[in-house]
């Protein structure tokens, strides 16, 4: 089943991003992620203001890929970076339509 990570990252700090940039790209793949879309370009169209330097939409081959990649060594650092330098929010959410 299909897993989707749904991320908003406001960076508090740059100092991260280099780095996160060049490092997080192969682990991701490693696990059979891709990016599907990592953006400053968009739009909140409802609800109260949600606030967000970038959105990041993840694509995941199962559950435990994305588990994986989070538990991964590699990425540890990084994503102590990204969170100490960053408020962030990361959703998982399973690619299945639950009302149809």
């Amino acid at each position: 089943m299909t897993y989707y990570s749904v991320l908003d990252v406001s960076p508090t700090t740059e100092d991260w991003i280099p780095a996160y940039l060049k490092e997080s790209g192969p682990i991701i793949k490693k696990h059979g992620g891709k990016y599907l879309a990592r953006t400053v370009s968009h739009q909140q169209l409802e609800g109260n203001e949600q606030k967000a330097g970038l959105r990041i939409i993840l694509e995941w081959p199962s559950k435990q890929a994305a588990l994986d990649f989070m538990a991964d060594p590699g990425y540890a650092e990084h994503l102590k970076a990204r969170t100490e330098g960053s408020i962030s929010h990361h959703y998982l959410i399973e690619g299945k339509d639950d009302f149809a």
